[in-house]
């Protein structure tokens, strides 16, 4: 386990402390941290699904996997 400090309005902070009892209160704040981050991979993952179907895309992909890793002409 790791302790941590957050900043949340008050208004927030206010209603979590009515809504939440004090020993469930980790427990909830770590099960909607693990829900919100799973949206966001998912969220993400789809972004990504979205972007590869894209034609232009993969256009500019292809121009990428042309550049070699060597340089034509050394800087010295």
């Amino acid at each position: 386990m790791k302790k941590m400090t957050f900043s949340v309005p008050e208004p927030l902070a206010a209603q979590f402390l009515r809504r939440v009892a004090s020993r469930d209160r980790s427990r909830f704040v770590s099960e909607a941290l693990a829900a919100r981050l799973e949206q966001r991979d998912v969220a993400l993952i789809r972004a990504c699904e979205v972007a590869n179907q894209d034609l232009d895309v993969a256009e500019i992909e292809k121009e990428f996997d042309g550049i070699g890793d060597e340089m034509a002409e050394p800087w010295m």
